[in-house]
């Protein structure tokens, strides 16, 4: 099946042994083939959440394959060959409002003194899709306190990106999902710090998160909405991956998720307190042993894929991020602006953000947040009391 088509390369599309496989042709197609290859090793290696005759589902983060937004995703890939800037994934923060009190919350700092209308998030996110961005995440704050939610999720364009949504759980309630099914949300990235009630309820910091984002997950099932059980790993929880899986397992979940705790917010004095590079080769090897069971959700961890061995930092380079107010951020962890969308076009923002010196460069080898060189220059110099996220010059 042809997945991409241009005048100088096109891909296609095809399966072996329940497995895909992409190959090019044309005119350029030599400049698709390190990327595909490397595509390739990864669907070689891994299990997808599902395929059938019609469309492969790989992953929650991942447009369905074919499709006009799969074709979108070879163009970035293209595009970043090419050395051309694109924010693949475009992350918004639609509220800082949250019934929790997270002892890691990265955005703890953020105090913001309006918060978009629905008119200003849906014109940020048509300008990140015509910047070629083709993965759209509401996030929060708890994005379900937005009662306008459902319209955002509508209002995206399908033809070029998929919709999905970071929650708690809290308020995702049976008619909540169904309605936000309906408007064609993709995925629900649910949140769990523990697979245990009580400690994810001390992190949290209240009593019944637990079991909001229980019912949440059961919710977005039964509504067909693809589930992600999204972990944010830190050296207090990284030996309980295995009951995580089994939790995610046990609710037929299609994915879990698993970022790295950042040293910022809550955590900014807690740098020690962070996984180490042993921990990134431990969590590749869970998500290569859980991917390679035909049973039970995939894995996707992500200190392993943005890392050297597959595509580096995402953070001002292929991922941008707009906190509640408008402030325009690398990414949801680094608390630096370059800008804010009620006041400049999103376009100028990014390419003053590729011309800055931290993102400039093609790559980063590993999240730039754990660079102690990166931290020392940007982050300890934000003055003591400065607007969060810090407006750089």
């Amino acid at each position: 099946m042809r997945v991409y088509d241009s005048p100088v390369i096109k891909v296609n599309a095809s399966t072996e042994n329940e497995k895909m496989v992409l190959d090019a042709e044309g005119p350029l197609s030599h400049l698709a083939k390190p990327f595909l290859k490397r595509i390739n090793n990864i669907f070689a290696e891994e299990k997808p959440i599902s395929i059938s005759e019609e469309e492969i589902i790989f992953s929650t983060w991942i447009p369905p394959i074919p499709g006009p937004v799969f074709s979108r995703v070879i163009s970035a890939e293209i595009a970043a060959i090419r050395k051309k800037r694109v924010p693949d994934q475009f992350s918004i923060g639609i509220t800082a409002r949250c019934p929790n009190r997270c002892i890691h919350c990265g955005a703890a700092d953020i105090k913001p003194e309006k918060e978009l209308t629905l008119d200003e998030i849906c014109s940020a996110v048509d300008q990140s899709l015509d910047l070629g961005a083709y993965l759209v995440a509401f996030d929060g704050g708890e994005t379900m306190l937005r009662n306008d939610l459902v319209e955002m999720v509508a209002r995206v364009d399908k033809t070029k990106a998929i919709a999905t949504c970071f929650t708690s759980g809290f308020k995702l309630s049976e008619e909540r999902a169904k309605a936000l099914k309906a408007a064609g949300l993709y995925a629900s990235r649910i949140s769990l710090d523990s697979p245990f009630e009580a400690e994810h309820d001390r992190i949290r910091g209240r009593t019944g998160a637990y079991k909001d984002a229980i019912d949440g997950i059961r919710n977005a099932e039964a509504a067909g909405i693809l589930t992600d059980m999204f972990v944010v790993v830190s050296p207090h929880n990284i030996d309980d991956l295995e009951e995580f899986y089994s939790l995610a397992a046990d609710l037929e979940m299609k994915e879990m998720s698993i970022y790295e705790i950042i040293a910022v917010g809550r955590w900014l004095e807690h740098e020690d307190e962070v996984i180490s590079e042993k921990d990134v080769s431990r969590l590749q090897s869970f998500q290569k042993a859980m991917n390679g069971k035909p049973e039970g959700p995939r894995v996707t961890a992500f200190p392993y894929f943005m890392g050297p061995e597959l595509f580096g930092c995402f953070a001002g380079r292929r991922w941008m991020h707009v906190a509640s107010d408008g402030e325009v951020m690398p990414c949801a962890y680094t608390p630096l602006s370059f800008g804010n969308v009620s006041e400049e076009p999103l376009e100028t923002i990014w390419k003053r953000m590729g011309k800055h010196n931290a993102y400039k460069k093609d790559d980063a080898a590993y999240c730039m947040m754990r660079n102690p060189e990166f931290r020392k220059e940007y982050i300890h110099t934000i003055p003591k009391g400065a607007k969060i996220p810090y407006r750089l010059k």
